[in-house]
């Protein structure tokens, strides 16, 4: 047996990384073991998040699978053998690998995708300033006035920003990003109107349809207070759009797009918020479509998961010092303000203070951890959480107000697979729900299901993320109900015409990024997983406004505490 069937036959590799290696190998003409690996490698990297694979970090190590269990009796190639097996083999040089003087194997297309970002990236930093920051900085004290010394930040970010070509604007839930974003456009159109120039062309992008919608919301609150005349806050757009749906998809190609550079968006501010969410190769065709001309603004959170996709690209922005002088960080949180246990357990999780997180989490009344549910089920804890959160939703009179309740808790699992993820936790969740007299989940279609939708559907303006609820009523067709478009109320689709959706009862964290909720339910693998990570814990954390339960062992949560995400790249040493 050939080291590549091994590796797929002890679950080491994926039928795609398999077949990948096969095919390169005989276009190639390559039969040494050791470069073969080599593609495999390349390929399960990008598989699991990275750009790359790191040869200096797997060589001579074992084998882990997927969920990170040690495979016995595989290792990778040593380092030498491995290096001199790529640099002979047609593979690299002009082949469809990339070695570079680090170690770093690339699948081609990933290697040029990263050299595209790093070079669109320097193009804009070393733009010259734009316009002259003295009358800016009157007008910038105008806007944050009387909003206190924990605004300083805020108020630095928005001069800088305002006079580059390229920035990124970082933060944790509730420091502010959008009280200082609105205040740039607002800034941005000011100084075009007082030049006489015609007000710029702002584009509000996100890379769902749910943190799309978030963005337009928040967009909308934050100005209603701006002190900027009428003409100003008018200017100030609220629509934003997906990143897929701005370029423009072409039917049948998922990598074109009729938005690019030599049709680039009509736009002069072209602003992406939730950045930690945007994958490399997305990121790189969005930037290939802006104007070289126009201003852009990165939003995110560093700290929280990366893309599901290859790439952690806002991490390696706020560590590249190429970009030091293009970001702006904000640290005080006003939601998580006032010592609340919260933000400290955020703080705690982010600095990797395992033993400090679990002090809050042993005595917490907005914190708590519950142990593991015995024999997967849900547990008397749980299940009274979940009866609690969800008996608003479920008795509710109106759509109206069933949408407004759903929104105010969630079980959020960090693997979506397996009995302790989101789809073996929804049925738990059911049955805890039918026992308390609230469900009756007999068909698909039940009564007061709540849906998530998991596809864009431009014609319905339904879109990844949206959530809904079906009606309570049980003769006839079952129609859900979704929150209105704008201040409109709730719209009411038959089920039939939905497109793909699913129960949302659980939810996996990645998903939940961009939501916000009352409380959440925290449920947590019991097995070792790589999946399980500090970001995973602080993105789950802070997607609670008031309480979160976690739901685990504390071993469990030592170990994500003491595992941040680390994903291989390049682009970092790319940028200098």
């Amino acid at each position: 047996m050939s080291a590549l069937d091994t590796f797929l036959a002890a679950g080491a590799s994926r039928p795609l990384d398999h077949h990948l290696a096969l095919t390169l190998g005989r276009l190639a003409g390559e039969s040494d073991e050791a470069a073969l690996l080599g593609v495999l490698a390349a390929s399960l990297a990008v598989g699991r998040g990275h750009v790359c694979a790191e040869l200096g970090r797997l060589a001579n190590t074992a084998v882990t699978n997927e969920r990170g269990e040690v495979l016995p009796g595989l290792s990778w190639p040593s380092l030498t053998a491995w290096r001199a097996a790529l640099s002979r083999s047609a593979l690299t040089g002009d082949g469809p690998l990339v070695l570079d003087g680090a170690d770093r194997l690339y699948l081609r297309r990933y290697f040029l995708y990263e050299q595209r970002l790093a070079s669109q990236l320097r193009e804009r930093i070393t733009a010259p300033p734009l316009g002259d920051p003295r009358p800016l900085q009157a007008a910038v004290e105008r806007l944050f006035a009387g909003m206190g010394p924990e605004a300083d930040g805020q108020r630095r970010a928005t001069e800088r920003i305002c006079q580059q070509r390229f920035s990124v604007l970082a933060g944790g839930p509730g420091t502010g990003k959008t009280t200082t974003v609105v205040r740039i456009l607002a800034l941005l159109i000011e100084q075009s109107q007082q030049a006489s120039r015609p007000d710029p062309r702002i584009l509000l992008l996100a890379p769902t349809g749910k943190a799309a919608q978030r963005l337009k919301e928040s967009i909308r609150k934050a100005k209603g207070g701006l002190p900027v005349s009428d003409r100003v806050r008018d200017a100030i757009p609220e629509e934003a759009s997906t990143l897929h749906r701005a370029l423009g998809p072409i039917e049948g190609s998922p990598t074109q797009f009729r938005r690019n550079a030599k049709a680039p968006l009509a736009a002069d501010v072209v602003l992406i918020d939730e950045c930690s969410m945007v994958d490399l190769a997305t990121l790189v065709r969005t930037l290939d479509a802006v104007p070289p001309e126009a201003q852009l603004i990165l939003l995110g959170d560093p700290d929280q998961l990366a893309s599901v996709e290859a790439g952690a690209i806002l991490g390696d922005l706020c560590r590249a010092p190429a970009l030091r002088g293009s970001l702006s960080t904000l640290s005080h949180s006003y939601r998580f303000s006032g010592g609340g246990q919260i933000g400290q357990l955020a703080k705690a999780i982010r600095s990797g203070e395992a033993d400090e997180a679990l002090a809050l989490l042993r005595g917490g009344r907005e914190v708590r951890l519950s142990g593991p549910s015995p024999g997967h089920s849900l547990g008397a804890a749980l299940d009274s959480a979940v009866t609690e959160g969800y008996t608003p939703v479920l008795r509710a009179k109106n759509a109206a107000d069933r949408l407004r309740a759903l929104d105010t808790f969630r079980v959020l699992c960090a693997h979506r697979q397996g009995a302790d993820g989101v789809v073996g936790i929804t049925p738990n969740i059911e049955r805890a729900l039918a026992r308390q007299g609230l469900l009756r989940p007999e068909r698909r279609h039940y009564p007061l299901r709540p849906v998530i939708i998991t596809v864009n559907d431009y014609d319905l303006q339904l879109y990844n993320g949206d959530v809904g609820i079906t009606g309570p009523e049980t003769r006839g067709a079952a129609r859900v109900a979704f929150p209105g478009l704008g201040d409109g109320p709730p719209r009411e689709l038959a089920a039939s015409r939905l497109p793909s959706h699913e129960t949302v009862f659980a939810m996996s964290v990645h998903k939940s990024q961009g939501s916000e909720f009352d409380a959440v339910a925290l449920v947590l693998p019991e097995r070792p997983s790589p999946i399980l990570t500090r970001e995973l814990l602080y993105t789950g954390l802070t997607r609670a406004r008031l309480r979160c339960g976690f739901w685990g062992g504390e071993e469990a949560l030592r170990r994500a505490i003491a595992t941040p995400i680390q994903r291989a790249s390049g682009l970092v040493e790319a940028l200098r």
